[in-house]
């Protein structure tokens, strides 16, 4: 199931919290000894980072595998957020071993963004997100198109009812978010059987993806489910969904609303399925949120954000549509589809 390791870190003790939930999650994702160290390492400092320089924050550890674009093998994903007053000199920030704190095992942002196999940072005046990706066998590959996301379960619980994943097939990217019912385990199951089902239809168009889910989602709670295909020949996006899953598509400078159809996978399926085609432009960025996203969510205007990691992008969207006075309400799930970029740019 969707396992999420949630830890506030606001005082020095929950650094050694980071590092152990890391430690659990790279049990869970079978990394090696070795590797599991190397993302213990990572998550330290990002977690002293937070205390130093942002008053503190939350570092979120996620497992990866199959919906993480650029590498192959299972992973772990760190992502540190803080709403902090930004790192006034980043490429110093990114140097190999600048450390500033006593508490830091004196690695700095520079020497984790040189043993992770993806880092990237995005820093402005609003705080500061970092995400980083340690795999077992990591190995890039030469896909135009990258996927990335964020999953933070209500009130840190263990499993999150919400999941994303991505699949490709020739010349088409098909990315997918799931919203199981409810919170907890059994909508974790329903949001995991949908991941299962997309990488046995990956090759189908998006309204044959959910109908080839409905089935197999029967036996579950039953989930809100969007799909978007991107085929990179014909420079066509194309966007079909059942139930309440946000989606948002920015090109030529401007975002645009795609609509989802009322339902449920595995319970209410509608008789029909309406599908959007949209033009795929250079620079064209698709965002997907499950409805733990405020649905008035401002989406990003900065160039610079546009042009980093899609996790940076989707933490980033996630960190300012929340706060410490005004919390996530429900699971929340944000991912990125985007081409022609780097995963893990400097």
């Amino acid at each position: 199931m969707t396992r999420v390791w949630t830890v506030p870190v606001h005082d020095s003790t929950r650094v050694r919290d980071v590092r152990v939930a890391t430690e659990e999650a790279g049990s869970h994702a079978r990394l090696d000894a070795h590797r599991t160290a190397v993302a213990a390492l990572v998550a330290t400092e990002l977690a002293t980072n937070l205390l130093k320089h942002a008053g503190g924050g939350t570092v979120l550890v996620d497992l990866v595998d199959r919906a993480t674009a650029g590498a192959r093998g299972p992973g772990v994903q760190l992502a540190a957020l803080d709403h902090g007053p930004g790192i006034p000199d980043v490429a110093a920030a990114l140097r190999d071993g600048h450390t500033t704190s006593e508490a830091s095992l004196g690695a700095g942002l520079g020497t984790c963004r040189r043993i992770a196999d993806v880092f990237d940072l995005y820093s402005t005046r609003r705080g500061t997100v970092a995400v980083a990706r340690v795999h077992q066998n990591p190995r890039r590959t030469g896909d135009a198109c990258a996927a990335g996301g964020i999953n933070i379960p209500l009130a840190r619980a263990e499993h999150s009812g919400d999941a994303w994943s991505c699949a490709r097939s020739d010349s088409r990217t098909t990315l997918m978010l799931a919203d199981g019912l409810g919170h907890g385990a059994r909508a974790a199951h329903a949001s995991d059987a949908a991941v299962d089902a997309l990488h046995g239809a990956g090759r189908l168009p998006p309204d044959e993806v959910l109908r080839h889910m409905h089935p197999l989602l029967r036996p579950t709670r039953g989930a809100a489910v969007a799909v978007a295909q991107l085929d990179t020949d014909s420079g066509e996006l194309t966007f079909a969904g059942v139930g309440n899953i946000g989606a948002r598509l920015h090109t030529g400078g401007t975002w645009e609303h795609l609509v989802s159809h009322p339902g449920i996978v595995g319970a209410q399926f509608p008789a029909t399925v309406p599908v959007q085609r949209l033009p795929w432009r250079p620079g064209s960025l698709l965002v997907l949120h499950s409805d733990g996203l405020p649905s008035r969510w401002a989406p990003p205007e900065d160039p610079g954000l546009l042009g980093h990691d899609p996790a940076v992008i989707a933490a980033t969207v996630l960190r300012d549509a929340s706060s410490a006075a005004s919390p996530v309400r429900d699971d929340t799930c944000v991912a990125v589809l985007a081409c022609d970029r780097p995963a893990g740019r400097p």
